[in-house]
């Protein structure tokens, strides 16, 4: 059996399952409103599984433009007692806690969780260093320039963001990506330890997260496991003029691209579908 924290990157490509424990997700799939949460969550998880999922993502604060600000015990109410049942029910699998606060992190892997999945990438809380080098487990840096945009929303098609400036798109995102993991290097955090996530979505106009995944070859050269997030999200709505329940073939193209362009795992909602994406990607792109 293979180890719930370290994949064999460059095998083939991992496909993340998303769960997530909010009233108020940007694709409608939130648990929050269940009558049963951890049923639910357990059901979700099961089926995931037998879809083929690597890893389960679980989350309890939505990252969607506008969304409301989760505090950290709220958080740790909604996801501590999902990771402790999934983790019970289904021991072999993966779990990441998808957070940018310290506390929850810690409380989750305390639960049963395998990763730290931090959407600020070290910087939304001074904190979060210190708990991933002492627990030890992997975690995902994503690049997020959300505070230098300003988001738009338009009803049936969700937020974007306009108004995000670089100077060199690849060049700033890769720059930044590195300062996070100079602050994973500087407090202990291994190497095999640090995937890379350069943010489709977060803080990045449509034509920037299309250049983006165009380039996302250029990320990978970093050096480090690369995750990619596309799914569902706004810029695949606004380039498609479609709402999110409608963008799986979007997805599917963004998904297969970014395995080309050298993802190693990819962040989705509809596991059936992706994971057939990414099998026969990956037939074409890993022949050797």
């Amino acid at each position: 059996m293979r180890s719930k924290t370290l994949l064999p990157w460059g095998t083939r490509t991992f496909i993340m399952g998303i769960i997530n424990v909010t009233p108020d997700s940007f694709s409608g799939d939130g648990l929050l409103d269940e009558e049963n949460v951890k049923n639910a969550a357990v059901e979700k998880a099961s089926f995931f599984i037998e879809e083929g999922v690597d890893v389960l993502d679980i989350g309890g604060e939505s990252t969607r433009p506008g969304a409301d600000f989760v505090s950290e015990d709220e958080e740790i109410s909604r996801v501590v007692p999902v990771i402790e049942t999934i983790s019970k029910n289904f021991p072999f699998i993966t779990i990441s806690v998808d957070t940018y606060k310290a506390k929850v992190a810690r409380a989750a892997i305390q639960a049963g969780a395998d990763w730290i999945n931090d959407v600020w990438g070290l910087r939304g809380d001074p904190e979060m260093v210190r708990v991933a080098a002492e627990s030890q487990v992997p975690i995902i840096l994503m690049h997020n320039r959300l505070k230098s945009g300003s988001p738009k929303i338009e009803e049936g098609l969700g937020g974007r963001y306009i108004g995000t400036d670089y100077d060199d798109l690849i060049n700033n995102i890769r720059k930044e990506l590195m300062e996070s993991v100079s602050m994973a290097h500087q407090s202990g955090i291994k190497d095999k330890n640090i995937i890379l996530d350069p943010g489709i979505g977060f803080g990045k106009t449509v034509s920037q997260n299309l250049e983006l995944l165009d380039r996302m070859d250029e990320i990978k050269s970093l050096g480090y496991p690369l995750l990619v997030g596309p799914s569902r999200k706004s810029f695949i709505g606004y380039t498609l003029q479609l709402p999110p329940e409608e963008r799986i073939e979007g997805t599917a193209a963004a998904v297969a691209l970014a395995i080309d362009r050298g993802a190693d795992i990819v962040r989705v909602h509809d596991i059936a579908v992706m994971t057939r994406v990414a099998r026969m990607t990956d037939a074409i792109v890993r022949r050797s």
